[in-house]
């Protein structure tokens, strides 16, 4: 692994329990050695990343896999909020949703998401991309000096 860091903290926002299973077990089996932490919507997501609320203790992310609908506060909310603030901007952010909607995409890199990911329904392919975004996060993409560990 290249970052400076042997796991890949991983924050996963995702509010169907179906896809959040699917997630994990993908990222479990992922060649990439990773630990990660599941919230279930936006409000929680804000909480875990500005430790508040419960989330006094934890570790900041190296890579944000977020859901665009989420109840609370959505996911363009969440995204817009980290992408304003100088210090939460430095952590990538991958779109993970069922959305294919043009205006989505849009909206999503106006906010400056770092990769957008339409989830495959096939459970083999749905495996291979989320191995290929863990492995290109983890091992390829050279992380900002400034990343907060």
């Amino acid at each position: 692994m290249s970052q400076m860091t042997d796991t890949m903290r991983v924050l996963l926002v995702e509010d169907d329990e179906d896809h959040a299973m699917l997630l994990m077990r993908c990222l479990e089996k992922c060649d990439v050695d990773n630990q990660v932490d599941h919230v279930t919507d936006g409000e929680q997501a804000l909480n875990f990343l500005y430790a508040r609320n419960g989330f006094e203790n934890r570790k900041l992310p190296n890579l944000i896999l977020l859901d665009l609908n989420l109840p609370r506060v959505s996911g363009h909310e969440v995204l817009s909020q980290l992408k304003s603030d100088p210090e939460m901007r430095v952590i990538p952010v991958v779109v993970l949703t069922t959305s294919n909607i043009e205006a989505d995409r849009i909206r999503a890199y106006q906010e400056h998401v770092n990769s957008y990911v339409v989830k495959p329904f096939d459970p083999t392919r749905f495996r291979h991309v989320i191995d290929n975004v863990c492995r290109y996060w983890a091992e390829i993409n050279i992380q900002s000096p400034d990343h907060i560990s």
